[in-house]
């Protein structure tokens, strides 16, 4: 069976992922409104109903902001870690998730569901907790790491097993420089628990790409510090100075800040 993977939005409006295989499947994040999951997943040809979980990597709203809706309406559990549960469900968020839809999972530790392997591992963001995910199905894997202020060396053994990897290039750096972001705004952007940089992530993928890494996706790209063609031709670049063949064997993908990108199947 193929392991499937769809961007529904990606970006600071709003980042939800789609993974599936050929009978369910699993959000990671919701941080549009549940009326866009819904229409986004039809639109893609996905039933709600096959949807078993919504994985959430951290509290900021452009994570979360149709959790709790599209949760209660679809009567679909949602899956993190304590830490990241007691700062959605305290204050100053106080969301009002519905307790039979909420399951706590642990750090570094598979869980099973519908499937699918799943494991939350730690990054570096200013949330009080923030995860990436890595899920398996069969023998194809899928890491998903959307916010990060630097690759770590936990974080950077899970990229290291994907066959398609979704990774943060938020920035092209002159573009941030030189923007109109106040000083503590750039800085905050450029930090160790900031956003991944375009050279930061393809100086990382140009030292560690191997030949079972089909599909690099580039998530979570700036809409005022970045464009498409700057985070692609960066990474590009990177990889041919690096020896890489850039060729029909890697497939990079910008995903749309938006809409729904291209279904991707593993297994084809």
């Amino acid at each position: 069976m193929n392991l499937n993977f769809c961007s529904l939005s990606s970006g600071s409006s709003g980042n939800c992922y789609y993974v599936g295989n050929d009978f369910h499947g699993i959000l990671i994040d919701a941080g549009i409104s549940a009326r866009s999951v819904n229409r986004f997943l039809k639109n893609i040809g996905i039933s709600v109903q096959t949807i078993m979980g919504v994985f959430v990597t951290h509290n900021h709203r452009d994570h979360i902001k149709g959790l709790e809706v599209f949760t209660r309406r679809n009567k679909i559990p949602a899956f993190t870690t304590g830490n990241i549960w007691e700062s959605i469900l305290s204050p100053p968020l106080r969301m009002k998730i519905q307790g039979d839809c909420i399951r706590e999972i642990p750090l570094l530790e598979k869980i099973h569901l519908a499937g699918f392997d799943i494991e939350a591992f730690p990054v570096h963001h200013d949330a009080p907790e923030t995860v990436g995910y890595y899920i398996c199905f069969e023998d194809k894997k899928i890491t998903v790491t959307t916010d990060l202020g630097h690759i770590c060396e936990t974080s950077a053994s899970y990229i290291k097993q994907a066959n398609l990897l979704v990774i943060e290039s938020n920035y092209d750096e002159e573009m941030l420089q030189n923007g109109g972001y106040p000083p503590f705004l750039k800085a905050r952007i450029k930090s160790d628990h900031g956003h991944l940089g375009n050279r930061q992530m393809s100086d990382f993928l140009g030292d560690i790409l191997h030949p079972g890494l089909s599909h690099i996706c580039l998530a979570h790209l700036s809409k005022n510090n970045n464009t498409p063609e700057i985070a692609l031709q960066t990474l590009q670049n990177t990889l041919i100075e690096k020896g890489i063949p850039v060729n029909g064997n890697l497939h990079i993908i910008i995903l749309n800040r938006y809409t729904p990108t291209e279904m991707i199947r593993l297994g084809d």
